[in-house]
């Protein structure tokens, strides 16, 4: 079993910045999870927006490409979400994820099994 606790949400005006964390428990090596962002705002789907294999390769959705950076430490077990040059329909809550895939897995497994409880980003213009 994996707790994921995430932070780092807040307010924060258009064109500024914000980290998301999400730390692991469990004692399986992190680098062999498959870690995800998903946001969700009221009134719409929960959307994918970022992904890490467990070789560290990263994808994007269209939306947050060239703004948002996934990455992770492995020693901490944390998973980040830079977040620049936000605007106002960023705000949403935003959810990690994380799936056992094993340490050399090229690819995720396309449901995430563990979440976290969610953080919310506000983004005022």
């Amino acid at each position: 079993q994996v707790r994921l606790v995430e932070s780092g949400g807040g307010s924060v005006q258009a064109g500024g910045s914000l980290r998301l964390s999400c730390a692991a428990s469990g004692s399986a090596p992190f680098s062999g999870y498959c870690g995800r962002w998903f946001r969700q705002a009221p009134g719409k789907e929960r959307e994918a927006v970022a992904t890490i294999t467990p070789l560290g390769t990263t994808s994007y959705s269209d939306s947050v490409k060239g703004r948002f950076t996934i990455s992770r430490d492995t020693a901490k077990r944390t998973l980040y979400l830079q977040m620049n040059s936000l605007k106002a329909e960023d705000t949403a809550m935003y959810y990690c994820a994380a799936t056992w895939a094993g340490m050399s897995a090229p690819g995720c497994p396309r449901e995430s099994k563990y979440w976290g409880q969610g953080t919310q980003v506000t983004v005022s213009s």
